[in-house]
């Protein structure tokens, strides 16, 4: 991981990835849910202090009549301002309108946090990437289902993406 990060809340926003009731309960490594929501929450109120746009993304499975128990964000994540995108794939690009969100706001950097490391973060990132985003990884603010799951990912497929950080890393400094 790298010393702070100086980033310019007009073109950053936080991207907290299905940090949803049944998805923060789960078994994870190497933190509890319960610590990535804290951690994510601190963030949050950071870009939400600077100005910056808060980015909170929850899967829906698709042909559903109605989706499982514990579907909606954790109750009191989401705040007046926040965009909301449901996705239907892993990834948050795919179908959705979050690129033209992005773009609309002049966000260039997007800093990532929530569960799973490896899934839902990861594929989310890696479409960012393609889609020309500079990447920011919170570690702190993430867990997989494993610690070797999270670790792959932070350890060898974030840093070719982006740039790797602690949640306290991450400083919002107007340009």
């Amino acid at each position: 991981m790298t010393a702070p990060l100086a980033l310019d809340p007009s073109r950053t926003a936080l991207v907290l990835v299905d940090l949803m009731d049944r998805i923060v309960a789960l078994p994870l490594a190497p933190r509890k849910g319960t610590e990535v929501l804290h951690t994510a929450e601190e963030l949050a109120r950071a870009f939400r202090a600077a100005g910056a746009p808060v980015v909170l993304l929850r899967v829906e499975r698709p042909a559903l009549a109605e989706q499982p128990p514990g579907s909606d964000l954790v109750a009191g994540l989401r705040r007046e301002g926040d965009v909301e995108i449901v996705k239907r794939t892993v990834g948050g690009f795919q179908g959705t309108e979050l690129d033209a969100r992005l773009r609309g706001l002049g966000v260039t950097c997007l800093v990532f946090g929530g569960i799973a490391t490896n899934l839902g973060v990861e594929s989310t990132a890696r479409a960012a990437a393609d889609l020309g985003y500079e990447l920011v990884f919170a570690e702190d603010a993430m867990a997989a289902l494993t610690g070797a799951e999270h670790d792959a990912s932070v350890r060898l497929d974030f840093p070719r993406l982006g740039t790797v950080v602690t949640a306290a890393g991450v400083r919002l400094i107007p340009a």
